[in-house]
């Protein structure tokens, strides 16, 4: 019997969800959920699109919603409404208030017999796992987190906000010199600084003051006040030319040591490459909506993370079949 999934949402990440439920053969897709006019959204895949004031209509028809709203303003709010008539999934990444984001989600499900997972992705979520393996292995051990070469949505956002900015994308790069120290076992103590490099590449409105424009951009607090960064001023045409996409990808490497005088060091190292940040988040999204619906089966209701998840969870395939294939 297929898991049947509604998304909630419908920008990259919606459109990333529909893509991912149609490559998964244990699912199917009940209808995208939309706060704008449901006639005019032009779906990837020509799915059902409903208004998402109509949720709770299907309430009995949808095991899992997935929702894909903004961290900032839409999931703090989404996920635990939501979370009294659906069991959910959200990728909640805003890292300081997910303790805060959990309990709330949780005390919902615990008074609506719900399941509903927080904060899947790659970073939380995938990178998530990785730091908590290399530090459960390594117990006297250090792990960085490396980010890039990707599109930054939200740094490009801040940028487009400026006055006199028409169009821009900014890439996070990791600074090769400090990504080889860390792979060389030499635990460093690295600032903001010496980890990242920020690239820019903006279009302005005609007649904007390109040199205003750039250093309010450098001196940019929480964004780009503690980087290098580089902004290059570029033509709309280029722009969509060569930065159209959303790639992005990064590193978590842990280094330790074992022996009776730590003279063994040993380095763990997680990466990932995306030509498509939105549609690998997705897909993440996807595989542990499978997972929120075994658990809902259980009844092992509340709050999850991907820590509380087994991997075999997440496969659609039997447990026999992982250990024969996988093990």
């Amino acid at each position: 019997m297929s898991i049947r999934v509604g998304i909630y949402g419908y920008g990259n990440l919606g459109r990333g969800v529909e893509c991912a439920i149609k490559q998964n053969d244990d699912m199917e897709l009940v209808g995208i959920f939309t706060r704008r006019d449901p006639s005019t959204v032009k779906t990837a895949l020509n799915s059902k699109v409903f208004s998402a004031s109509s949720v709770l209509e299907f309430k009995d028809k949808i095991d899992v919603l997935v929702i894909c709203g903004g961290s900032a303003t839409d999931l703090p709010t989404q996920t635990p409404e939501l979370s009294k008539y659906f069991n959910c999934v959200d990728s909640f990444d805003t890292h300081a208030k997910i303790p805060e984001h959990f309990n709330c989600v949780d005390k919902t499900c615990i008074e609506n017999s719900t399941v509903s997972l927080i904060s899947a992705g790659w970073d939380p979520g995938m990178f998530s796992l990785n730091r908590l393996y290399a530090q459960s292995v390594l117990s006297d051990s250090c792990f960085y987190t490396f980010w890039g070469k990707g599109v930054s949505q939200g740094h490009s956002d801040a940028i487009r906000r400026i006055k006199g900015v028409k169009d821009a994308k900014q890439y996070t790069i990791p600074i090769e010199s400090a990504l080889e120290r860390v792979r060389n076992g030499e635990n460093p103590t690295l600032s903001t600084r010496e980890k990242h490099l920020r690239e820019c590449f903006v279009v302005l409105e005609d007649g904007a003051d390109s040199v205003a424009i750039e250093n309010e951009i450098k001196t940019m607090p929480n964004y780009f006040a503690d980087y290098d960064t580089t902004v290059h001023f570029i033509s709309q045409e280029e722009l969509i030319k060569n930065h159209s996409g959303i790639p992005h990808g990064g590193f978590v490497i842990c280094s330790g040591k074992t022996g009776v005088n730590g003279e063994n060091k040993h380095v763990i190292e997680y990466s990932l490459k995306l030509d498509s940040n939105p549609e690998f988040t997705a897909s993440v999204l996807v595989a542990y909506a499978r997972a929120v619906a075994r658990l809902a089966s259980e009844k092992a209701y509340g709050c999850k993370t991907v820590f509380d998840i087994a991997p075999a969870y997440l496969s659609k395939f039997s447990a026999e079949e992982i250990r024969k294939n996988l093990l």
